[in-house]
């Protein structure tokens, strides 16, 4: 069976995803759709990170991003099973114990449900306004990396020495609730994938086709095994857009759609690569609509992705 997550609607708006309801959408719509997720079975629902989006951008991109803290924390509260994914906080622009001491806090919160994901960031504005070195960004979220798992371990007081962060004989509490907080390295140049395959937990590709997703993971599996890393890796994947049945309007040429039988024959592909758990992102119309899609999927869908 291969996992199946959802980056959340409304949360980030960014025009190469949102539908157009969306823009008037909001907190009730986001709680009742996280309730639909946890309700049919997804393994995560997942939100984004940017701090501010400078205005030669915000055509594109809009501003409307919600803070994941804040986002994950609120919806830990009104589902009961699924995992918060952070997809991604771009951590190099926070000082790793105050990352750790809110994503701990989630973690603690929501009895244990926090998957840490992580990227470096594309938006030079963000870094510059924030002081942090936008050239160094790679350099800083390898270290980050590091400190986080010191941070988010067992000690309450952790320590960690290296060239951008030091840090020692400060408490942090409450701890995790769990033992080891997952932690998925996003993206999909070389520099993210070694990234990912020397530290991280799990890999969270940013929107690989399906052609080139067999090369990325055997180069992951080879920069383990020639580093000598071991233990397990999730390896992730970002689907065509879906539409559970046959969509009455018009959902795009790249969307997915048709009988669940159809829909999960041409998803498990993804598992025959290697792929651990997939994200998908249904086309709708509306919040009722969506809600409809994500709880066929999960009952006339997911069983079949065996």
């Amino acid at each position: 069976m291969t996992d199946y997550g959802i980056q959340l609607p409304v949360q980030s708006q960014s025009t190469m995803y949102a539908e157009s309801w969306e823009a008037g959408a909001g907190a009730a719509d986001l709680v009742e759709i996280a309730r639909a997720v946890d309700r049919a079975g997804f393994a995560y629902l997942a939100v984004c990170d940017h701090v501010a989006i400078p205005r030669r951008l915000a055509p594109a991109m809009s501003t409307v991003w919600y803070d994941p803290v804040a986002t994950l924390a609120h919806l830990a509260a009104v589902t009961e099973r699924v995992r918060l994914l952070s997809h991604v906080a771009v951590v190099a622009l926070r000082h790793p114990l105050l990352s750790a001491k809110q994503y701990a806090t989630v973690d603690h919160l929501s009895g244990g449900r926090l998957v840490l994901g992580v990227g470096a960031g594309h938006v030079r504005e963000e870094f510059e306004v924030l002081g942090v070195d936008f050239r160094q960004r790679g350099a800083v979220l390898d270290e980050a990396i590091d400190a986080l798992r010191a941070a988010l371990g067992a000690d309450e007081f952790p320590s960690h020495h290296g060239k951008f962060y030091d840090f020692e004989e400060l408490g942090q509490r409450p701890r995790p609730a769990q033992r080891r907080v997952p932690v998925w390295v996003g993206g999909s140049s070389p520099a993210a994938v070694r990234r990912a395959a020397l530290k991280g937990d799990g890999w969270l590709p940013q929107g690989d086709p399906r052609d080139r997703l067999p090369a990325q993971i055997d180069r992951l599996r080879r920069l383990r095994a020639q580093a000598g890393v071991t233990g397990p890796l999730t390896v992730g994947a970002i689907t065509e857009p879906l539409y559970v049945g046959t969509p009455g309007w018009e959902v795009g040429r790249r969307t997915l759609s048709g009988r669940p039988e159809s829909l999960a024959e041409s998803l498990r592909a993804y598992r025959a690569m290697g792929v651990d758990q997939i994200q998908v992102r249904f086309r709708s119309r509306g919040r009722t609509e969506l809600i409809d899609q994500i709880t066929a999927f999960g009952a006339e869908v997911a069983p079949h992705l065996t």
